[in-house]
């Protein structure tokens, strides 16, 4: 099964762009990676003339839109309540890894990526018990490994350690 690893801050802090530098790391590494993005928002997948827009419109509850570059799946809850996490993951195709930015009401391990420059608290210190580290651009007196936020290979190091991810680099699968 997949080792599923949280990101979480604060607006602007940089989780995303420290998940995307992390990604191509861990690929030389040999590891398959998926990567789950939570949003409240309605998130528009594409034009509402086009015609995977105009077949979910109509009542598809799935509708799925492939080329010979990629593929995606769309499926509208109509009403029903959205997945957890682990419901999600499960739909995913099989990796050693799944990062993950959001959700952050699930009981998972987490690396908070921390800017003091926000003016923000830290998120580890008001919700301690999920966080296995915090990776910032400062020097910080705390319990959990501070990362450097911005030497993403030494935060790669860290996530293959911690999640014992060292010995699947490589392998056959």
């Amino acid at each position: 099964m997949t080792r599923i690893l949280g990101f979480a801050g604060h607006s602007g802090s940089g989780k995303t762009a420290l998940i995307e530098a992390l990604l191509p790391l861990l690929a030389e590494r040999g590891l398959r990676v998926n990567v789950i993005k939570h949003s409240h928002h309605d998130v528009p997948l594409e034009p509402a003339g086009k015609d995977s827009a105009r077949f979910r419109a109509a009542g598809a509850q799935e509708v799925v839109i492939a080329s010979p570059y990629r593929y995606a799946i769309m499926h509208e809850l109509r009403g029903r309540p959205q997945p957890d996490l682990r419901e999600q993951v499960a739909r995913l195709a099989p990796a050693d890894l799944t990062l993950v930015e959001g959700y952050k009401r699930e009981p998972i391990a987490r690396i908070e990526v921390y800017r003091p420059a926000l003016g923000r608290p830290p998120l580890h210190a008001q919700y301690p018990g999920d966080f296995i580290a915090v990776a910032t651009d400062a020097r910080l007196e705390v319990t959990l490994p501070c990362l450097p936020l911005n030497e993403p290979e030494r935060v790669a190091d860290f996530v293959c350690r911690h999640l014992g991810l060292e010995q699947l680099a490589g392998e056959e699968r």
